[in-house]
């Protein structure tokens, strides 16, 4: 994953209003998670006619990630909480006296606070496809944006573990230039994942070829 911008258009060349939009959700987007894979993240409401994304710092040009990694994540969690819960529980009253049982808290407490932080982390990754370069934008407490210029993508590569494949969600790995510079979107669903695979790498072509 590449936490820095890649070469290409700097920090400078990207306009502060875009910044600040990282941090805002197309109005209904949540709502269209939930409501079908034909809804969502899948679609771009303010497109140009000819098909290519507007380069405006528009909101609601970013695409956010489906449900499935959320899911995912919170489920590996639960399967670490629940026990850790339990074994605590076990050992509070084993040592005896009811100040004991307050150590449950503990696992309880962060189990609660890894759950918001899923949520919220899952909320901050999104990508918008511009006409030159593709934006991933990511970060609760501290933002990133990454930019990825389509000329110096070599590499487009989707991968899926088991569990991934048992919620539905692909991995989308791009591979520059620079090979500290690598940028990845997590949790993308299967056909997103090979539609956009497709289109960087026929835009990285073109790019490359001079067209």
């Amino acid at each position: 994953m590449a936490d820095a911008l890649l070469p290409g258009p700097g920090p400078d060349t990207v306009p502060d209003a875009l910044l600040d939009s990282m941090s805002q959700t197309a109005p209904g987007a949540d709502t269209a998670l939930d409501s079908g894979p034909d809804s969502g993240p899948d679609a771009l409401p303010n497109s140009r006619p000819d098909g290519a994304a507007d380069c405006a710092p528009d909101p609601a040009l970013w695409r956010i990630l489906p449900p499935g990694l959320r899911r995912l994540r919170r489920t590996l969690l639960l399967l670490v909480a629940v026990p850790a819960v339990a074994i605590t529980a076990l050992v509070s009253v084993a040592l005896g006296g009811w100040p004991w049982v307050l150590l449950t808290a503990v696992p309880i407490s962060a189990a609660g606070w890894a759950w918001l932080a899923i949520g919220r982390i899952w909320r901050a990754w999104r990508y918008a496809e511009r006409q030159d370069d593709l934006l991933i934008s990511r970060g609760v407490l501290v933002r990133r944006l990454v930019v990825v210029p389509y000329g110096r993508m070599q590499l487009v590569d989707v991968t899926a573990g088991p569990l991934a494949r048992r919620f539905g969600i692909a991995r989308v790995q791009l591979h520059t230039a620079a090979a500290t510079s690598d940028a990845l979107i997590p949790g993308l669903r299967p056909q997103e994942a090979a539609r956009l695979r497709d289109a960087l790498t026929e835009r990285g072509e073109a790019r490359s070829a001079g067209l």
